[in-house]
């Protein structure tokens, strides 16, 4: 009898065809083809037509799932990091050196906003008038700082409003407030010690299982992927990208300097491989373009800085939660930095040397400020309050948001990431073999590590 198994052909696809990054790519293409088709055919933002209606329930819809996980997700990974730095050794100089690196990248990022936002005078000549829905948003220090009081435990808020005699409540949540309520009990479970441990051995079940559930969800990215790109094409546009052309290009020049130049540079200031780190970050970055949320990136965030850049779970899992709510090179330093200054110049108003100085300030110390409330939105508007420019000039700088939010993401996902690999290379807690080990292409293969470190060092 004839051996089949030795002549019949591989019924598996290739490694490109169903690798996350691949499937990324080829989704860009797809929604961006049908964001054009949508667009071309009469689809706007205010009457939308099939395809523009279909893109935007898919996109909303992969949002909306990504978002589901966000309370208990930041809740119990947080109350698990802090839980989880009791096992790890100089737990109190990891968390200052952490804080410390998500400064130091934050001043050096504004910086580099600052600058390209004198070299490109993207205000000079914008004649974009400010969207008749504005109403004139507000942020101030006094503000940030009463935020963080939580408002109830869970840190969820309400509001109802009014629709043609029909009342509509929708439910907000804080995630500044959240993280402020987690941040407490993990440290009251550490105090109370040996009583507190059914408490922390039920939030790490629960966390598994969340993060399990994410797992599926993030698996649809490429779907979502095609929705999100195809309505943010169909809803703006080149049009609208052309009219702020000047400023999306230097926040996109600021962006890609902060990933491909200072990451970069500080990767291999630290005797690491840029190589490797690219490869190991690269379908977090991926995602976080795409889905313009670090905290729904955080998961599969967490997952390559373990997995991919050898960063130990124990460390990993308190700096990449606290990252993806507090470290937002691209949100709150890159972007307020080129937005501060196309405001000032739109409206004909000279900024001193004290108003830089006070923007990297703003920048460095306010970055918690954008944490899961409206975004890069709330950090204009503190940096644009805090140097008494108009704030009208945030509605001049919407009609573009959706599409450089994108870049902003990425940029924020990628820095998650970096710090904790910096740190833990720095405390020789870093795992080099892992860290250098082959990529296989797939984030969401179950952990097998010894055998990948066997097979990389063969």
């Amino acid at each position: 009898m004839c051996d089949m198994s030795k002549t019949a052909p591989s019924s598996r696809l290739p490694r490109w065809m169903t690798s996350f990054g691949p499937q990324i790519i080829a989704a860009l293409i797809v929604g961006l083809l049908l964001g054009l088709a949508a667009k071309y055919t009469g689809s706007t933002a205010e009457q939308p037509n099939g395809l523009g209606e279909a893109l935007q329930i898919i996109g909303s819809s992969y949002v909306a799932l990504l978002r589901t996980a966000v309370i208990p997700l930041i809740f119990f990974a947080v109350v698990a990091s802090i839980a989880n730095l009791s096992k790890v050794t100089n737990a109190a100089r990891l968390a200052w050196q952490t804080l410390l690196w998500f400064g130091i990248t934050a001043l050096i990022s504004v910086t580099i906003g600052m600058a390209l936002g004198l070299v490109f005078q993207p205000g000079a000549n914008t004649g974009q008038g400010t969207p008749e829905e504005y109403t004139g948003k507000t942020g101030d220090w006094l503000g940030f700082l009463t935020g963080l009081i939580p408002s109830n435990f869970l840190g969820l808020g309400a509001s109802t409003r009014m629709e043609d005699g029909v009342a509509s409540t929708s439910v907000s949540f804080n995630v500044l407030q959240i993280l402020v309520i987690a941040i407490a009990v993990g440290v009251a479970a550490l105090k109370v010690g040996k009583a507190a441990e059914p408490f922390l051995n039920f939030s790490a079940s629960i966390l598994a299982i969340i993060q399990k559930v994410l797992w599926w969800i993030i698996r649809l990215a490429p779907i979502g992927t095609v929705g999100l790109i195809g309505n943010a094409v169909a809803t703006y546009g080149w049009d609208t990208i052309g009219a702020l052309g000047k400023f999306t290009l230097a926040i996109y020049v600021g962006l890609a300097l902060v990933l491909f130049a200072l990451y970069p540079v500080l990767v291999r200031l630290h005797g690491l491989s840029i190589k490797q780190y690219f490869s190991g970050v690269w379908p977090a970055v991926q995602l976080g373009f795409v889905s313009r949320s670090s905290i729904g990136t955080l998961p599969l965030t967490q997952r390559v800085t373990e997995r991919n850049l050898g960063v130990p779970s124990g460390y990993a899992s308190f700096a990449v939660p606290l990252g993806a709510t507090t470290k937002m090179d691209g949100c709150a330093a890159i972007y307020p930095a080129i937005s501060a200054i196309f405001v000032a110049q739109f409206f004909q108003i000279d900024l001193t040397l004290a108003d830089y100085l006070l923007i990297a300030l703003v920048s460095v110390l306010g970055s918690a400020a954008t944490a899961g409330t409206t975004g890069a939105i709330v950090m204009l508007t503190l940096t644009l309050s805090t140097l008494g420019l108009p704030l009208a000039g945030v509605g001049l700088l919407l009609a573009v948001d959706p599409i450089v939010d994108m870049g902003r993401t990425a940029v924020n996902v990628a820095g998650q990431a970096l710090v904790p690999t910096i740190v833990a290379k720095r405390e020789g807690i870093l795992d080099l073999d892992l860290y250098n080990a082959p990529r296989n292409g797939n984030p969401f293969a179950e952990d097998n590590l010894s055998e990948e470190l066997e097979r990389a060092k063969a």
